[in-house]
């Protein structure tokens, strides 16, 4: 049976930064473009070689999303399924869950840029996207084909 991978979202598969940066530069607030700028979370380019890794992992791994997504920002929801569907389509069908209590889900490994909504509440393995360990799809992606 393979084993189950969990990948977050923002900052792991989509380039939350780069955009954002972008944006502030165009003159919006930060606090405002995360909690209300309606489709921005459907327009994230991809993080380089995270589709890649989607693919090739999923030959290997029950792979799944699993992302939070702003409470006050109604279009954040519906704006992430159109990602996963813009750039996996169907390799990812019917394989996001959205939450914002991430330890209610079983897995063997999660990649994840961060220790938030209950992500750091687990008994199964973290991998700390953006770290010196996994700063990089390859690095993390090396990591994971080792541990299929």
């Amino acid at each position: 049976m393979k084993k189950i991978l969990y990948l977050d979202l923002d900052w792991v598969l989509a380039d939350f930064e780069s955009w954002k940066k972008d944006l502030i530069e165009k003159g919006f607030d930060e606090s405002y473009i995360f909690k209300n700028l309606e489709w921005f979370f459907r327009d994230l380019p991809p993080i380089p070689g995270a589709i890649e890794a989607f693919e090739e992992l999923s030959e290997f791994f029950n792979i799944f999303i699993l992302s939070t997504a702003p409470w006050w920002n109604d279009s954040a929801w519906s704006d992430k399924a159109i990602w996963v569907k813009k750039y996996l389509w169907e390799k990812a069908r019917k394989k996001l869950i959205l939450s914002h209590r991430k330890d209610l889900n079983i897995w063997d490994f999660l990649v994840d840029d961060r220790l938030a909504n209950w992500s750091e509440n687990f008994s199964w393995e973290h991998i700390h996207f953006g770290q010196v360990w996994f700063e990089n799809w390859e690095k993390a992606k090396k990591y994971l084909l080792e541990k299929k």
